[in-house]
């Protein structure tokens, strides 16, 4: 008896310092695509191929009310930073300075990044793809908002935007500007930028450390335009469009509400399409629907193939794999109407670029082995001789249910899948309704990588966090953010506050000086959403609630302020605007 008590002891004794010592810290991946809507994934109701996502939802956790900021830039200065754009820095984008602290162009030094915040922690940090964050795009600088002056150890990616799949514009290896030509690390039969993200991931995944917790932020260009992919991919996808966006549309609305995404009383709003029946142009519309499913398939293959390396190397069952999107569906129109021809207004001026010359145009005019970049109504899309767009008409498809787009701040342009997959930390595949924000990613990577978030970082005081970490929900506990979340992006603005949403359009005004030189603006009225029973925003009960939308907007008045969306470029005298109209 003495010998068995003795051994209970002995167990107990055994299991108390085993619960006391920490787990194994996790790799972490923060995946992100790029101009893709809410239902784009097979998990989110597309007929688009995503198996492997597909994978990572049933075995991981699926949100189905998250939220980015928009567009490019600012969300992707949200994600790396947990804070409001504009707090980063990043009030619009980086193609301009405003001399204002919420519009400098570039990251903020009073905000650190991901990796700023999990290398002290003993992280190994990776980045690879679109970085976005930065005025400077240019060899001789500024580089201080490069990667790897901003916490990462490894780069490769582009600096810029957008531009070419066959010919990145910006394309930079660590502080290195390259091309695919030039660049001796990687030469594959056919360069194509997805792919090249995709092996550099892997690459940096098996140099990685193996002492140490790796930390990656992967960053796709896929689906933004234009609309690139390989010959064998588009072929899946032949003839799959050609019925028209209205039913691919239809056909979306009722999986999403068999996945369980939207009740089964919910509304699907109205196309901003024309009638597939009068569109002239069928073919070349389809096949540019085929070209970006191609795209997004790309991109999923190549997630699978990251996920198989993992598998590989053993590491999937303690990796927290993240995704997803940068904004809503994008309706920019980018070379798909008028005249067949040319991207180049004067095409016998244009010289080839010289072996190792960079690239910078986002919108190139020439191939590099001397090609003519075309646009037009003609054109389809998907050899590196053509530039554009799949435009409104598919881009209301992405957004399916929801109203408006990238740029705009309702739920088209703000809704994003969020899929976690950690095997050891989320043992049973669920779904949550959380109101979730890209600025609760930051606290979230800070616990899991039992790191610190700093009050100073190189001298500079640090803005908190203002997010919530989504942690606790891997094992379905309750998550309360207790607070409003806000948007403001070219004074489109919102407010999320419980099931309530406050939204209102703006308008920029007099751009005839140029690609963000604008003068002036104009407020759109309030609009109010009970979101829970209208998430698509077709019932506006601002009339019959006037003290909540009152407080809702004095809630956007205060952040406007605090956030520092206020003074912007753009109001008279750099003013306040009168926001409860």
């Amino acid at each position: 008896m003495k010998k068995v008590f003795f051994l209970l002891t002995c167990l107990s004794v055994w299991f108390e310092v085993s619960a006391q010592q920490p787990a194994k810290r996790p790799n972490i991946i923060v995946i992100l695509s790029d101009d893709m809507g809410y239902s784009d994934l097979g998990c989110y109701g597309s007929e688009i191929h995503t198996p492997n996502l597909d994978k990572l939802y049933k075995n991981g956790l699926r949100f189905t009310q998250f939220y980015n900021t928009a567009r490019c830039c600012p969300s992707r200065a949200s994600l790396l930073t947990g804070l409001y754009p504009h707090q980063a820095g990043m009030g619009w984008m980086r193609d301009k300075d405003a001399g204002l602290e919420g519009y400098q162009g570039g990251l903020s030094k009073h905000a650190v990044t991901m990796a700023e915040v999990v290398k002290p922690a003993g992280y190994t940090t990776l980045m690879v793809g679109k970085w976005h964050v930065s005025q400077g795009i240019r060899q001789d600088g500024p580089l201080d908002n490069w990667p790897l002056q901003r916490g990462f150890d490894r780069f490769y990616g582009t600096i810029q935007g957008a531009g070419s799949y066959y010919d990145p514009a910006t394309l930079c290896r660590g502080n290195q500007l390259i091309t695919p030509a030039t660049d001796t690390a990687y030469q594959p039969a056919n360069y194509f930028y997805t792919d090249a993200v995709t092996h550099e991931a892997i690459r940096f995944i098996k140099e990685s450390d193996p002492s140490k917790p790796f930390f990656m932020y992967l960053a796709y260009t896929a689906a933004h335009w234009p609309l690139q992919a390989k010959p064998a991919d588009i072929k899946k996808y032949k003839g799959m469009y050609d019925k028209g966006w209205e039913a691919i549309r239809k056909q979306r609305f009722e999986k999403m509400k068999k996945l369980g995404l939207l009740p089964a009383n919910a509304e699907l709003s109205p196309s901003d399409a024309p009638g597939w029946k009068d569109e002239k142009n069928k073919a070349v519309q389809a096949g540019r629907m085929e070209v970006y499913a191609a795209m997004v398939d790309e991109m999923d293959q190549g997630i699978g193939e990251i996920m198989a390396q993992l598998k590989k190397q053993g590491l999937d069952e303690n990796t927290v794999v993240m995704f997803m999107q940068d904004n809503g569906g994008c309706a920019e129109e980018i070379g798909t109407k008028g005249k067949t021809g040319p991207v180049a207004a004067n095409p016998e001026k244009i010289k080839p670029r010289a072996k190792g010359e960079i690239e910078y145009d986002v919108i190139p005019k020439m191939t590099k082995d001397g090609k003519l970049i075309m646009k037009g109504e003609g054109i389809i899309g998907g050899p590196e001789t053509t530039y554009v767009s799949y435009g409104k008409v598919w881009a209301n498809v992405s957004n399916t249910p929801f109203r408006e787009y990238k740029h705009w701040v309702h739920e088209g342009g703000i809704s994003t899948p969020l899929i976690i997959h950690y095997p050891a930390g989320i043992r049973q595949h669920n779904s949550s309704n959380f109101v979730g924000h890209f600025i609760d990613i930051m606290p979230t990577v800070a616990e899991l990588a039992g790191a610190s978030y700093p009050a100073n970082w190189h001298n500079n005081e640090i803005i908190p966090m203002e997010g919530t970490s989504l942690v606790p929900l891997f094992t379905g506990k309750a998550l309360d953010r207790g607070k409003a979340l806000c948007w403001e992006h070219e004074m489109n603005r919102a407010v999320r506050l419980g099931d309530w949403k406050l939204v209102a359009k703006g308008e920029l005004l007099s751009e005839k000086d140029g690609y963000g030189e604008w003068k002036n603006y104009t407020l759109g009225k309030w609009e109010l959403y009970n979101i829970k029973s209208d998430r698509s925003e077709l019932h506006d009960v601002s009339a019959q609630h006037p003290d909540r939308v009152r407080e809702m907007s004095a809630i956007w008045d205060d952040y406007a302020k605090r956030a520092k969306v206020l003074p912007a470029p753009w109001t008279p005298l750099q003013g306040t605007p009168e926001s409860g109209q």
